[in-house]
């Protein structure tokens, strides 16, 4: 792709704002742990839900989501559209628990609720699902967009976004992360918005648009679909990765835990949610539109969106596209990398390795591993390529750990007496239980195993709970001088977002 001098200029006056802006706001990061790592518990509402999407969305979803729409259409939108009702649950049920215990991680609830082995054994499962699943397929897909746009080589596309991310995350921590993922996240989604309005132009507009998709606009497949089958949508398997992914997952988890307070919190999420209505059309509406435009040049899925965009942005825009891209790799991988940093620091070498380490050793050493989270990614990334979809590569994998942490976390808030060896099963029980019917049964959709496998997790939990429970059940301890009082708006804005959603699923039933 040919590039003028404008486009080179908004590049890299953008990548100067975001490190400029991270660096400077989190200038007093060194203070304390607490500072590193939960930006002090100062976060406002509007800097969580802004954090929270353009942490979940990168290039995962520009290559990952629009290469499904161009596969199978709009029903791939279900995984965005009922996350947002998903965030409504963690809001109102979940949030509230998490800030009460004053956790810095969601291994530590673990600990506080049955024992450290089950809080180890979560570190240890997110720590490795990271670097294969989360860290590697935001490299690989962000060097597989600026591969197919700029030519840029793969290894060495790697690299630069790991370095660059990687920086200032090393530096600043969690506050640094919120404060770029504010300006990534504003140009991440006016950028998929500009890249729908010139496919729309590009297509013969909207309503040519509505009238060629046909059966790619639909977002309720058949019962037995072996990707995306509505009983899995509605009622299974989904809500196994949703309420892992959304409640119980560090990498999001993380910034809803520096809320000043949980009326703060619960409206971050809130916000989160409605914003997570409009992703479908602002990523998967491209893909479609590139099926339609360009199917005979597209050999692979995964590339939909990077050829949309080479073909239709004009010159002067690609520079800011390519920032954005950038800006969406980058707010995934330091969100990531900070994350699966506190959760060695916190979780494994305070705990197991230095039990009286200073604050000032734990910043030392999530800074230190932070590092080192990134040179091990950077040297898997290469490897995603031999698995396929680069979403169903990520779903598929995290399934072998999810249905066991939600079900550990759903016993423990909802259940007084089940004891650790109910969580501790859960979470090794399931990766073999799961990986049985992933290889077993291989023509089932994965939704379906991960609702088998949560069920069967759940049995598990039942019977040791009514054959071994606790004789007194588990106080969970309160975080000092912190406002615990809810949001009073947040139900509320629970109702419409749900309701939103509905209508959603209605118009394009």
């Amino acid at each position: 792709m040919h590039f003028e001098l404008l486009d080179y200029v908004a590049f890299v006056a953008f990548i100067a704002a975001v490190i400029g802006v991270s660096l400077y706001a989190s200038r007093d990061s060194e203070a304390s742990d607490e500072n590193y790592f939960l930006a002090g518990r100062k976060l406002t509402w509007w800097l969580i839900g802004f954090s929270l999407i353009a942490s979940n969305i990168s290039t995962e979803h520009f290559v990952g989501m629009a290469g499904r729409g161009f596969d199978i259409g709009l029903a791939i939108a279900s995984y965005e559209w009922m996350a947002a009702v998903t965030l409504v649950i963690v809001a109102l049920f979940f949030l509230p628990k998490f800030l009460k215990s004053g956790i810095y991680t969601m291994p530590q609830f673990l600990e506080f609720r049955y024992n450290k082995t089950a809080r180890t054994i979560m570190a240890v499962l997110i720590m490795l699902a990271y670097v294969i699943v989360a860290l590697a397929t935001v490299l690989y897909s962000g060097a597989l967009a600026l591969d197919a746009i700029f030519g840029l080589n793969m290894i060495l596309g790697i690299w630069l976004i790991g370095i660059l991310a990687g920086g200032y995350t090393v530096y600043g921590g969690l506050k640094a992360v919120v404060w770029s993922d504010l300006i990534q996240g504003a140009a991440l989604l006016l950028g998929g918005l500009l890249v729908m309005i010139l496919g729309f132009k590009a297509i013969g507009g909207p309503a040519e648009f509505f009238a060629i998709a046909g059966d790619k606009l639909h977002t309720v497949k058949p019962w037995n679909d072996p990707e995306m089958p509505w009983v899995a949508v509605f009622f299974g398997g989904l809500w196994i990765p949703n309420l892992f992914y959304w409640g119980l997952n560090q990498f999001i988890t993380q910034r809803t835990l520096g809320a000043k307070s949980l009326a703060e919190g619960q409206k971050g999420i809130m916000f989160a949610a409605f914003l997570k209505l409009l992703i479908p059309f602002i990523i998967v509406f491209p893909g479609i539109m590139a099926y339609h435009l360009y199917a005979d040049q597209i050999a692979n899925p995964d590339q939909a969106f990077p050829v949309l965009m080479s073909k239709i942005l004009p010159v002067g825009f690609r520079g800011v596209m390519f920032a954005a891209l950038f800006g969406a790799v980058m707010s995934s991988l330091d969100s990531m990398l900070n994350s699966a940093s506190t959760i060695f620091t916190v979780d494994i070498y305070k705990e197991h390795i230095n039990s009286k380490a200073t604050s000032k050793q734990l910043v030392v050493i999530g800074r230190v591993m932070t590092a080192v989270f990134v040179i091990i990614g950077c040297l898997w990334s290469p490897v995603i390529s031999n698995f396929g979809s680069v979403f169903q590569y990520i779903q598929k994998i995290w399934g072998f750990i999810s249905p066991g942490i939600v079900a550990a976390f759903v016993f423990g808030i909802f259940s007084k007496r089940t004891p650790p060896a109910g969580a501790i099963g859960s979470m090794l029980l399931g990766i073999p239980i799961y990986g049985a019917l992933l290889f077993g049964l291989p023509h089932v959709a994965f939704l379906h195993h991960m609702l088998i496998t949560f069920i069967c997790l759940c049995v598990w939990n039942i019977i040791i709970t009514m054959a071994a429970p606790l004789k007194e059940p588990v106080i969970l301890p309160e975080i000092p001088n912190y406002d615990h009082r809810p949001s009073r708006i947040a139900p509320v804005l629970g109702i419409i977002i749900v309701a939103l959603t509905a209508v959603l699923y209605i118009i394009f039933w």
